[in-house]
């Protein structure tokens, strides 16, 4: 017999379903669960004689009339210690639990395993005493959620009062009561869980401009196309072009604190090839498995279309979780287009009128009330010093235009809500350039708010004057009078152009073979870091600069393609290791001292 406060199905339609019997109290985005197979929904239309759920999971074999409960809350994670090195699917379900369960490797439909183990105990380290007044993300205590992380517990947002008990030093769930607040007279036990619904951003006291950058260990990203912490970036490209090893790249190499990792629609093969790869890494800072750092979302392009778009809604709060512990904390989407895909499908099961090319008329406020969720921010609360607590966020978002077309919906929107764009190049793909990103396409807002901190770690060389910012933009400078000459060039060879021009053809080829061009596999090339980055990119400029005197004094350009140490500064990257700096000014010196050799020669005053 079906309760007067429940309702029962009274249409299935796909991953959607009508639902009869609490129209009038049932609020939008509460869940629902049918009773029958413990399928979880979310409502996302109310009528006056119904509503529509989308399905979290497969809607076969459901039957009219099955007896469907509102849960009275929206879609929330579970927030606590547990989260790290854990592997979920889009609305947080622990997946290692159900492959226990199900060695087949299957998934059965209404899986009730809770999002954290209710019965996994850890070691609080309380921060605060009785009668301390606290407020809405105050530190009270700590928690070593992994040998990388500690995991700091904070009063939930819009709580505060006097601490009337804390637990002492000891081992606790996450559900046991560990401290108490009092407030006007009432007295409330709090635990180390909290929830926290997805699609509301969690609250801060005020966002901060971007001032560091996410190193990554890329070249070309570090140098010409920067993210700050707490930035927003799109990496749009076609297939086979490597938006999986740069995401993977970034994951392990980068400078955020903690990885959050969202696989949404991608195909089943690819995402257990993240997940083993993941599993395998170690951290290069640590020497630690790097899964000790990382939260993994597996949504696969098989499971339903609900999950998946839940599934970056789902990493994000997590995300803002740990900003708001202090964390540096980066999200990787891999890929968008499959999140906005599963948009699109709902929007026609519901017959919405479409927009381009079959996409929701409301796609760019989805996408943006994703991206909108990056920042860097000082939180509400404070440690247990009193100090202000400041957070990043920094999302990373790919997107798999079909046919490498940047001009389809998700790409073209996208472009509107992020700050850099790497855009990446199937021709330079297909001819082995890797990273596959295209100079001349992609672009960055962020070098001026990240200059200063690059200042502050520059190599002094008196030879090249000029700080990361100036080499940027000379960089960009060759590299687009490159662009300028080529169709001059196949129009009357290069050997035909003024010396000047193929000195600039010349640099600019060393420039994209030996520092743009980099090897995700080497165990060198895999990484450079912010000196190493800095020295191979003045001593090319140092190259330049001085050539470019040898040709005012008389000198051709086969002078200087004949420098022996050329050889040497394309192979910089592959042989030359991070902590063997002092290599590149050795080279440098013999390239200098080669040059003024070759003037002596043909009697140039020296400038020594």
């Amino acid at each position: 017999m079906i309760e007067s406060n429940n309702g029962y199905i009274s249409a299935i339609n796909g991953s959607l379903i009508e639902i009869k019997g609490f129209e009038n109290q049932i609020r939008l985005h509460d869940l629902i669960k049918i009773s029958e197979q413990n399928i979880l929904g979310e409502v996302i239309q109310i009528y006056s004689e119904y509503v529509v759920a989308q399905c979290f999971e497969s809607t076969i074999n459901l039957k009219l009339k099955e007896e469907v409960i509102d849960i009275h809350e929206p879609l929330s994670m579970e927030l606590g210690p547990g989260l790290l090195a854990n592997i979920f699917d889009g609305i947080q379900r622990p997946l290692q639990q159900a492959f226990n369960k199900f060695k087949d490797g299957g998934l059965q439909k209404g899986l009730k395993f809770p999002s954290l183990s209710r019965t996994k105990k850890w070691h609080f380290v309380p921060l605060k005493k009785l009668n301390d007044d606290v407020n809405s993300g105050d530190i009270i205590g700590t928690v070593q959620e992994t040998p990388l992380i500690e995991h700091r517990i904070m009063v939930p947002p819009n709580v505060s009062g006097k601490l009337s008990f804390i637990s002492e030093e000891g081992d606790y769930t996450i559900i046991d009561g560990i401290y108490k607040l009092k407030k006007d007279g009432k007295e409330k036990t709090y635990n180390m869980l909290q929830k926290w619904p997805i699609t509301k951003s969690r609250p801060y006291n005020r966002r901060i401009n971007p001032y560091e950058p996410l190193i990554t260990g890329i070249r070309v990203i570090d140098l010409l196309f920067p993210v700050a912490k707490g930035g927003s970036v799109a990496i749009p490209g076609g297939f086979g072009t490597g938006k999986t090893v740069i995401q993977q790249s970034i994951a392990k190499w980068c400078n955020a604190d903690i990885i959050i990792f969202v696989g949404c629609g991608e195909r089943g093969n690819e995402i257990a090839d993240v997940l083993k790869q993941f599993t395998e890494l170690i951290d290069s800072k640590s020497g630690r498995p790097l899964l000790e750092r990382i939260i993994l979302f597996a949504n696969t392009s098989n499971m339903p279309v609900s999950a998946r778009e839940a599934s970056i809604f789902s990493g994000v709060t997590i995300a803002e979780y740990y900003r708001d512990m202090g964390y540096n904390v980066a999200v990787l989407a891999d890929s968008t287009s499959r999140w906005a895909e599963s948009l699109r499908e709902i929007s026609g099961l519901l017959e919405e009128m479409p927009a381009e090319e079959g996409y929701p008329a409301y796609l760019p406020s989805k996408l943006s009330s994703f991206y909108e969720r990056a920042g860097v921010v000082q939180a509400l609360g404070k440690d247990n010093l009193g100090n202000e607590i400041t957070g990043s966020l920094t999302i990373i978002g790919s997107v798999s235009p079909p046919g490498g077309d940047f001009s389809e919906p998700v790409t073209a929107t996208t472009k509107h809500f992020v700050q850099a764009f790497w855009a990446l190049d199937a021709s330079l793909a297909y001819s082995k350039h890797y990273p596959a990103i295209n100079w001349l396409n992609s672009y960055s807002n962020y070098p001026e708010y990240i200059s200063n901190w690059w200042y502050e770690r520059d190599i002094n060389w008196s030879e090249v004057d000029i700080d990361w910012y100036e080499c940027r933009k000379q960089i960009n400078e060759i590299l687009s009078k490159e662009n300028d000459l080529k169709y001059i060039t196949q129009l009357i060879g290069e050997e035909n152009l003024p010396e000047d021009q193929q000195l600039v053809l010349f640099i600019a080829k060393i420039i994209r073979n030996g520092f743009l061009i980099q090897n995700a596999f080497d165990d060198i090339d895999n990484y450079t870091d912010v000196r190493k980055l800095l020295g191979f990119i003045k001593i090319i400029i140092l190259l330049y600069k001085e050539s470019m005197e040898l040709l005012d004094q008389g000198f051709i350009i086969e002078d200087c393609r004949a420098l022996r140490e050329i050889n040497d500064i394309l192979r910089i990257g592959l042989s030359i290791p991070n902590k063997d700096f002092n290599q590149i000014e050795k080279l440098k010196e013999i390239l200098l001292n080669r040059i003024e050799y070759m003037k002596l020669t043909r009697g140039v005053p020296s400038k020594k």
